[in-house]
């Protein structure tokens, strides 16, 4: 039987969710029951996400073994983090000598490793391909791009994806729409995060220095519904008026309709002390400050809220799937499928507060409205492994 080695670096956390299902995936094929080829696969993490705490919590979550090697990157510029990516990643590649590297996602660890597998004239597969917010300021729209450009296949999540791609010049023979890789991840773990209980999770989480314990523990103290909000881009809270804003409309605004449930960057609340906002922020009994959650507590979360604030991508995605009325707090997305324009349940408002106050009033009392773009169906990382082998086996 032939023999198939595929390498597939992850670097940070939004990579984690990603792969899981991908190497769930590699497991039936080998099960099944007449495989025409055999995948030895290689797990790298370039260790871009350098909290080890974190990482092992979201391997262990989410069911990912222990990675074959781990490059121990860690933090720096994105200049740095990509040049010590390539050269740690270049002796991984002359060693294991893999058919395939396959990249994720849009972080630094997916520009760094397709770059480096090319330059060694190695196939490249990019899970996520076609994504596009058309805004060159955001160094994950420059890693797309040039991931993109380099692979052999590029595995989309929407029709939107396929077309961006097309626009670029890239030969339909090598786009492959197989849906959303993270809605695969959400279905398998939807179940156990339901089995967590809100008020249960909360407290080990809590930032130490505010007073919310007891109304967060009291039974059915959140059942009256609950926003969620997750803030870390640089546009976001770099800039200090634009961060005072933020939190001023949260403080007097949004919190007297309902609690807010805020999941703290560590970049994040640098900014908020720095800033002098910290202290407002402990002191308002309807802020909950909680530390970084793992996957299962923040679905937990997504699950029951009346409203979710976010500049993540991933989060809009899950809203999308789950129903929950969704804040976009940037002025583009790169997932327009899960707009209201495209049916989903995501508002773009940026960070302007006249357009964040007009939205809040328009969703947050909304039912929830679920929706699944076509093939967002939790079967997305069997597809493509049926993809990688049609294509390894010369059956494609």
């Amino acid at each position: 039987m032939q023999n198939v080695r595929l390498v597939t670096a992850v670097g940070a956390r939004p990579n984690f969710m990603k792969i899981a299902p991908f190497i769930r995936a590699l497991r039936d094929y080998a099960s099944s029951p007449s495989p025409a080829l055999r995948f030895e696969h290689v797990l790298v993490h370039t260790g871009q996400h350098y909290d080890d705490a974190m990482s092992d919590t979201f391997f262990r979550t989410l069911g990912i073994p222990h990675p074959d090697i781990n490059l121990g990157v860690g933090s720096g510029s994105h200049a740095e983090q990509v040049g010590r990516t390539m050269i740690a990643f270049e002796k991984v590649l002359v060693e294991r000598q893999p058919q395939w590297v396959i990249v994720v996602g849009d972080v630094n660890a997916t520009c760094a490793c397709s770059i480096t597998a090319k330059k060694q004239r190695l196939k490249v597969a990019h899970i996520e391909a076609g994504l596009r917010s058309f805004d060159l300021s955001m160094p994950e729209e420059i890693n797309r791009i040039v991931t993109d450009r380099l692979s052999d296949l590029l595995f989309t999540p929407d029709a939107i994806a396929d077309e961006n791609l097309r626009r670029e010049g890239v030969p339909a023979a090598r786009i492959r729409n197989v849906g959303n890789i993270m809605i695969d991840t959400l279905d398998a773990n939807r179940a156990a995060a339901a089995a967590l209980s809100v008020e249960g999770l909360l407290p080990p989480k809590l930032i130490p220095e505010q007073n919310v314990l007891e109304s967060v523990a009291s039974p059915g103290g959140l059942a009256g519904g609950y926003a969620v909000l997750t803030l870390h881009r640089p546009a976001n809270v770099d800039q200090r008026d634009v961060l005072t804003d933020l939190v001023r409309f949260f403080l007097d605004e949004l919190c007297l309709e309902l609690p807010l449930i805020w999941t703290l960057h560590p970049r994040t609340r640098a900014r908020l002390e720095s800033f002098g906002l910290w202290r407002d922020l402990l002191d308002c009994p309807s802020v909950i400050l909680v530390e970084p959650l793992d996957y299962l507590e923040m679905l937990r979360l997504n699950m029951d809220a009346a409203i979710m604030l976010t500049d993540s991508g991933g989060l809009q995605e899950e809203c999308c799937v789950l129903g929950t009325p969704c804040l976009t707090l940037r002025p583009q997305t790169e997932r327009p499928v899960t707009l209201e324009q495209h049916g989903g349940v995501s508002r773009l408002v940026g960070n302007q507060i006249n357009r964040i106050r007009a939205g809040f009033k328009d969703l947050y009392r909304q039912p929830r409205r679920p929706h699944r773009p076509p093939l967002w169906d939790g079967h997305t990382s069997g597809r493509i492994v049926s993809a990688l082998a049609e294509v390894s086996s010369g059956t494609d």
